[in-house]
Parts: structure tokens; sequence; C-alpha cells
């Protein structure tokens, strides 16, 4: 695979003791494959450690990288992998001194991720001080407790400071590093790479990092017929009386079982997918702002504008400034 080397951005993935193997894979996995439209990787991913030693993993094996954390200091990013919390940051709040020093390796202008409990650490180093940041929903009242001066939110799956963010965890560390391709390269080439690895193209920061409902297997009784009826229909008017008539339901009982299977309710259903609709047409299209309305089934511009700002935190327009704009472009977007 052809390489231009002027244009690869460069990750190093930070991994220490207790480092979780699924987690460690996902920067590699995701940014390995967002390519350019001539093939080329846009991504190096690189490993390093503590003094380029064996990392000891929580899945009873240790894994062999092949750099020192000198490498943080050429990162264009930096992404430290999950670990488990060890017994002496949980009890002090602060990191080894060994591990302390590589992170004042990272340069200023160096973005810098977290992956689910790995937030602990970022926090630890003074990083996440004022900022909003997330982890995994279970251990976040030690982490409250611990670092009093972040703005923990335990519900999303991530959130994006600009040059710092974090994710919950397992998965939604995908969708973080999917998000940042989508930051540096546009819609086009993360969901492209999202399609290569076979996961969801984009779920937003926003999004609850667990459903409390167990989720059914597809039968005769199920939504999911529907929902893909109503996904090829987006730019039509549908009413829960037309979801449920179509699905052969009462109101009630479509509305019961679309709760269980997805989360959410049928017109919230409907408004996330509608946005998620517009934001590809905003990204990849020139269409007008009222026309990107209609095409996903909003009756006006100002409900476009209503819901983008809701869901994303920014209006229309800026959003595809933000989105279609140069990947040399500073980043300086908080959409969660």
């Amino acid at each position: 695979m052809r390489k231009n080397l002027a244009n690869v951005h460069r990750v190093v993935v930070l991994a220490l003791d207790g480092v979780i193997p699924f987690d460690l894979s996902i920067p590699s996995r995701v940014f390995n494959e967002a390519l350019s439209e001539d093939g080329s990787r846009l991504y190096s991913v690189e490993i390093c450690s503590i003094g380029g030693r064996p990392v000891t993993t929580d899945a009873g094996f240790d894994v062999s990288v092949r750099h020192d954390e000198r490498a943080l200091s050429t990162a264009d990013t930096v992404i430290v992998a999950t670990q488990e919390p060890t017994a002496e940051l949980l009890r002090t709040a602060t990191l080894p001194a060994q591990v302390s020093a590589a992170l004042t390796l990272i340069r200023p202008q160096t973005r810098i991720i977290s992956l689910c409990t790995s937030a602990f650490v970022l926090a630890a180093a003074g990083l996440l001080d004022g900022l909003r940041a997330t982890t995994h929903w279970a251990l976040a009242g030690e982490f409250t407790r611990l670092f009093p001066h972040v703005e923990l939110d335990p519900a999303v799956l991530f959130v994006d400071n600009g040059r710092i963010m974090t994710s919950a965890g397992a998965a939604a560390g995908i969708d973080l590093c999917l998000h940042i391709v989508r930051l540096d390269h546009g819609a086009t080439v993360a969901n492209a790479a999202a399609r290569r690895c076979v996961v969801a193209p984009w779920r937003a920061g926003g999004q609850a990092q667990f459903i409390k409902q167990p989720v059914p297997q597809q039968s005769d009784n199920s939504t999911i017929q529907t929902r893909q009826w109503a996904l090829a229909r987006l730019d039509a008017t549908l009413t829960l009386a037309d979801l449920a008539r179509h699905a052969n339901m009462s109101v009630r009982t479509f509305s019961r079982r679309f709760l269980a299977e997805t989360g959410s309710s049928p017109n919230q259903w409907l408004i996330h997918q509608r946005v998620d609709r517009a934001r590809d047409l905003l990204e990849t299209s020139d269409l007008p702002v009222d026309r990107v309305a209609a095409a996903v089934g909003f009756k006006s511009a100002a409900l476009l504008r209503k819901h983008l700002q809701t869901s994303l935190g920014v209006p229309p327009t800026a959003y595809r400034k933000t989105f279609r704009a140069p990947a040399d472009t500073e980043l300086a977007v908080n959409n969660v």
C-alpha cells in the first residue's frame, strides 16, 4: 500500500501495565482503515510503553511493543489505552513518576485522547482540570471523588473538548476514533473506515453509554422491519400511527416494543435518524439548508436548526463549515 508520508497523521498509543487488549487494538483497527482516494493510509499508528518494556494485560498475557515513551514527543495524536486504575492511583490520585515524566514529552499542540478508564491518567496529570470528561460509568463515583475539578459526565459515549477528548468504556473508543477521522477528513472517509471495520459509522458523543432494557432477538413481533421501512422514507411525514400500522401492532404495543429494542421512543428515534441523515447531506452535498431539511423530513429549516443544535450543539451552517473544512484546519469543535 502506498504512503504519502508528508500527509500521514502520526498516532502514538501509550500502553501501561494492566492494559485491556481489546481497547489497545482499537486505534490501529480504526485509523488503519482511514484511506485517501488513492488507497493510501491517512494515519500511522504506533504503540509505546514506559522504557519500551513488555506490558502486562488484564487478560493473562504480556504485550511486546516497539517504542518507548520518546515516541510521544513526535505524535500528532496521543491515545492512552484503557487499563485498570492501580490501587495507588485510586488511593492517592497520583501517577508513578515515570508515567508523569512521559506525559510531559507530549507537545503542546498534540491532541490527547483517553479511552475509558485512562481518563484517570489524564485527570491525575492535571490535563482535565476545568474540563468536561467521561469515563466508564461503573467508576464514575471514584473518579468524582478523586478529581472534583473535572466536570464528569458518566452517561455519554465521548466528550470532545477540542485538543483533549475522553471516551467511555470499550466500544465507545471506536466511536471516538471514528469521530476523529470525521473531524480530520470528513464523513466519506469516516463512513468508509466504519464499513471496513463493520461497525456503526456514527453514534453521537452524547448518546447514552448503555441501554437498560434487554434487546430482544428479531421475530415477527420485532420493530426492526418497520425501522428499515421508515429509514427509506425519512423525507415523508411519518406518524406513530403510521409506524404501528406498518408493524401490524396497536400504537401502545408498538411503542412499548420499540422502546425495549432501541432504548428510545419512536419519535426520538425518528428525530435522531433525520439528524443523522442531515449530517451526511451537510457534509457531502451543497444543498441549501432548507432543501436538506425537506430531504430528511423536517418541515422547515428552522426545525432542522433546532434539532441539530439540540443534538450536536451547532447550527447547520457551522456544522457544514467545520466538517467540510480541510484536514489541517485547527480543531475547535465541542459537539457534546
